[in-house]
């Protein structure tokens, strides 16, 4: 091996077990950090990371990736390490390790303001710390520079080459044709699924949750799941990754389906080529492809009927007064109820999107200044009444319902809807390559889903960006075509069979 290539891995070795090192003081701090505790740990995780930026932008950093990127004896994997390496160190040379810092202080400051506006039910208790995070991702988009829209350098964090172009045009020619399929749907009789909303005790729903991650084969050797705020996914390394889920007693889809859904982000992370720890090529491809995984489980396959064929009877068995007098189809077409409704978390897989689109038309003008902070909860209610017909009846329910402002995550948001459309071109492709596939779901096996997941997205880690990723395994790049049949073709069957 190139002497150069082991003197750049021991060095992004080192640099990843700091940022590893604050991703689980990160965590704990979502999960079980005393009240306390929050000012320390905010100088605790922007130290660590302040020291992992200036580490990886040093000159000797640059000096080395310049050095070896002009090598001609690595191999084809190295040499493309040290391409997406060299990129990303031109890119994290842009920001100064004091701006840095300064906006990781700002995001323990402002997730745990948005904690306690949550629990006040007020935007005004998060209105300044996220008006300071906005000034500074203003100031981040500026620094990374952009051709066109500020938002497309934060979006570019997310999904390599994404812009406010091309989303715009993504959700122009989606919007139309769910909005005839929800015309379509509106005009059936209404699926039932009132049978959601019983009781259903906290650690039976757990057990129950803990049985179905087991089923998709994430593996608790290498991974474990608690409860936080709002459910996500991190990973340390490939052998520890971390689900979160929150369990509401009165309505039983809240935490499954989360379970579903990080069970897929675990999965991606769990399948992360384990020797390229710390490199790209032990990265993911996409925020874009990495919600594909969790929305291909989450509703491809988990709200799918061959999933409740072989999981319905063990779930009656676990509540026998909520569910015995209720059929696994009646189950099935509860489950996909499409219905507007406030909650994106909660919504179904064709309102879901309209959801996304919201979030992103306002992150797009608080971005470009045509939107205000102190306007973000008239602006989110206006686009929930436009959108979707609902009427926002609190900011807990409304603009304070994610998580993703707190963390500075601005740009994310459009990967959610992109996810599920490349989700059902990669659920098509495995249903076309593996004909026999269903029926092994509905007896319980998942593992030629999970192995060709595996084969065709996980083992590349960044090697493609997303749309050669997808043209890769499917054959074509992003068609939000594949979405749409899917959904015509399940919600068809779904309305139509319901008995007049």
């Amino acid at each position: 091996m190139n002497t150069s290539y082991t003197t750049y891995k021991t060095l992004l070795h080192k640099i990843a077990d700091v940022k590893y090192a604050s991703a689980v003081l990160q965590w704990d701090q979502e999960t079980y950090l005393p009240a306390k505790g929050n000012d320390k740990r905010g100088q605790q995780i922007a130290t660590l990371s302040e020291l992992a930026h200036e580490q990886f932008t040093s000159a000797a950093t640059g000096a080395l990736l310049n050095e070896l990127v002009l090598s001609n004896d690595l191999y084809v994997s190295e040499k493309r390490n040290v391409e997406l390496s060299l990129e990303d160190y031109n890119k994290n040379k842009k920001l100064p390790a004091t701006f840095v810092r300064k906006m990781s202080e700002a995001v323990n400051k402002s997730f745990h303001a948005w904690i306690q506006a949550r629990k006040e039910n007020s935007f005004a208790v998060f209105e300044k710390p996220l008006h300071d995070i906005i000034g500074l991702k203003k100031q981040e988009a500026d620094l990374l520079g952009f051709e066109t829209h500020p938002y497309d350098a934060l979006m570019n964090d997310y999904d390599k080459g994404l812009t406010v172009k091309k989303v715009d045009t993504l959700f122009g020619s989606l919007k139309p044709e769910l909005l005839q399929l929800l015309q379509e749907i509106s005009g059936k009789e209404q699926v039932n699924n009132s049978f959601l909303y019983q009781h259903f005790d906290k650690q039976i729903q757990w057990d129950f949750g803990m049985g179905i991650l087991k089923k998709m084969h994430f593996d608790f050797e290498a991974g474990r799941q608690d409860i936080s705020e709002h459910p996500f996914t991190t990973s340390f390394n490939s052998q520890d990754v971390r689900l979160t889920t929150r369990v509401d007693e009165n309505d039983f889809g809240n935490m499954l389906w989360s379970c579903i859904h990080e069970g897929g982000h675990g999965l991606y992370e769990q399948g992360l080529p384990e020797s390229e720890y710390g490199l790209p090529l032990g990265e993911y491809c996409s925020l874009s492809i990495h919600e594909s995984q969790s929305r291909l489980w989450e509703n491809c396959i988990g709200r799918g009927q061959a999933f409740w064929e072989h999981n319905y009877p063990s779930l009656q068995k676990a509540f026998p007064q909520q569910l015995n007098n209720i059929t696994v189809q009646q189950f099935y077409r509860g489950i996909n109820k499409v219905h507007p409704s406030l909650i994106r978390t909660e919504a179904d897989e064709l309102t879901y999107h309209f959801h996304v689109m919201i979030r992103y038309e306002i992150e797009k003008g608080l971005i470009e200044g045509s939107i205000a902070t102190k306007d973000i909860p008239a602006v989110w209610n206006e686009l929930y009444k436009q959108y979707l017909g609902v009427d926002v009846p609190d900011h807990r329910q409304g603009c304070l319902q994610d998580v993703h402002w707190s963390h500075g995550s601005f740009g994310y948001f459009a990967t959610y809807s992109i996810g599920s459309l490349y989700a059902a071109q990669l659920y098509a492709a495995i249903t076309a390559q593996n004909p026999s596939v269903e029926k092994e779901i509905s007896a319980g096996d998942n593992g030629t889903v999970v192995n060709w997941l595996k084969q065709h997205i996980y083992r590349h880690g960044r090697y493609h960006v997303s749309d050669e990723l997808c043209k890769l395994a499917t054959g074509q790049t992003l068609d939000a075509g594949a979405f749409i049949s899917y959904a015509t073709k399940k919600y068809s069957l779904i309305y139509d069979t319901v008995k007049k």
